[in-house]
């Protein structure tokens, strides 16, 4: 069930507590003005989605991951079906990461904000019932 928690709140932009509020201001990743700027808590349970300076920066290591697997499944697609010359692949490869960029970073931080923040089914049926109080865990 974990997993499906994960990728709802991955795939749907929302809270990773509550499933409710949206994560990024902008629903749109290539709205590329917007790209980064994230709301600073739920709309719905005050979750604070940057609980301490540079928290998201672990989402780095996501976000490789991300890309990596990006390039893993390709590989086998081109191994296996494409047998495209080396330099043709890496310019598809490249220009493809660079397309995906916008995707990748979203869902990086989405799932790092999944692995601290679990979805809680108190947390969805509720709205700021506890004002001012942030309770993060």
């Amino acid at each position: 069930m974990l997993i499906f928690n994960i990728l709802y709140s991955m795939l749907f932009n929302k809270c990773s507590r509550c499933h409710q509020g949206d994560v990024f201001e902008s629903k749109n990743p290539y709205n590329l003005s917007k790209m980064f700027k994230m709301h600073k808590t739920c709309s719905h349970c005050e979750l604070e989605y940057e609980d301490e300076p540079s928290f998201f920066y672990g989402a780095m290591y996501v976000s490789y991951a991300i890309s990596s697997g990006w390039f893993m499944i390709w590989y086998a697609i081109q191994s296996y079906f494409l047998n495209w010359e080396l330099l043709p692949f890496a310019i598809f490869i490249t220009v493809f990461i660079i397309a995906v960029a916008p995707l990748t970073l979203r869902w990086s931080r989405l799932i790092w904000l999944n692995f601290f923040y679990k979805f809680k089914k108190e947390y969805k049926n509720r709205k700021h019932q506890h004002a001012g109080i942030n309770h993060n865990h």
